[in-house]
């Protein structure tokens, strides 16, 4: 089965994605605090206004209710246990949720069979303060427990003498899923030989991940939101064998470390995110 068909099949009942069923069902609307009709497409392509105060003022922010869902479907079906999120918003809040309802469902599982030193937590990088305070205010008191908001500058740099941009400091951690949707291209810093994200007309290069892979366990699944261009420079520079898929309909590339397994912890914590555990 493709990348894209695994992502998108329910484990447990083994069928696709029912994008209306799953946000109702999961209370997405409460959790953003929303007023959706039941009769709304959530999967459709247009996108919704939430709120957030920026510079003192109340401004509408747009999201897409789909990829939320898909998003939290993704954190529940992989049985994800510790996500690393480049950029945070109204996907922390839906990946804190799903995380939450991981530990409720499957935490005896992790406990007895599994090595994992952060289970259930939700580690959002971000590079405006404003925007973790922000963030911070989305997110029901409930899930506060989930979420470890992460501040760092990020600065142009280069990754095998091309052009990116990088985070000074990453959280310490060993993601089974990341969530690539940040930097703001506009909060970088700094320029290599005049060259800077911040112009309207460059795609936002980042290559935080690819510093990381090595440190990845096979069957790690990293998703990127839009950000096509940085999906491909990620693809073009890893050196192991990741299989990769772009869902065009959707704007999102999924990447997943297909590879044996390191030994019986990694091969177990495999099986537990393949339901077979």
């Amino acid at each position: 089965m493709s990348l894209r068909n695994r992502l998108l099949t329910d484990v447990n009942t083994k069928t696709t994605l029912d994008y209306n069923k799953w946000f109702f069902e999961n209370d997405i609307n409460k959790l953003l605090g929303l007023d959706i009709d039941k009769s709304t497409n959530i999967n459709s392509k247009d996108k919704v206004l939430l709120y957030s105060d920026v510079n003192n003022k109340t401004l509408p922010v747009q999201t897409n209710l789909g990829d939320l869902t898909r998003l939290h479907f993704f954190v529940r079906n992989r049985r994800a246990t510790t996500i690393l999120e480049f950029g945070a918003g109204s996907s922390t809040v839906v990946m804190a949720d799903a995380i939450a309802k991981n530990k409720r469902d499957y935490g005896h599982l992790v406990s007895k069979n599994l090595r994992r030193y952060n289970p259930f937590e939700v580690h959002s990088l971000e590079s405006s303060r404003h925007w973790i305070k922000q963030s911070k205010k989305k997110l029901p008191k409930s899930l506060a427990e989930y979420v470890n908001f992460c501040f760092s500058d990020v600065e142009m740099s280069t990754f095998n003498d091309r052009v990116c941009t990088m985070y000074r400091k990453l959280p310490n951690i060993c993601p089974d899923l990341i969530y690539l949707d940040g930097p703001n291209p506009l909060d970088v810093k700094g320029n290599v030989r005049g060259i800077s994200t911040c112009h309207p007309d460059r795609p936002p290069i980042a290559a935080d991940i690819l510093i990381l892979e090595y440190f990845l366990l096979p069957g790690t699944l990293i998703i990127v939101d839009g950000r096509t261009s940085n999906a491909r420079f990620i693809l073009n520079n890893f050196q192991r064998n990741w299989e990769y898929c772009h869902f065009e309909e959707e704007d999102i590339s999924a990447f997943e470390l297909v590879e044996k397994p390191l030994g019986r912890i990694n091969q177990r914590q495999m099986d537990f995110t393949n339901n077979r555990l």
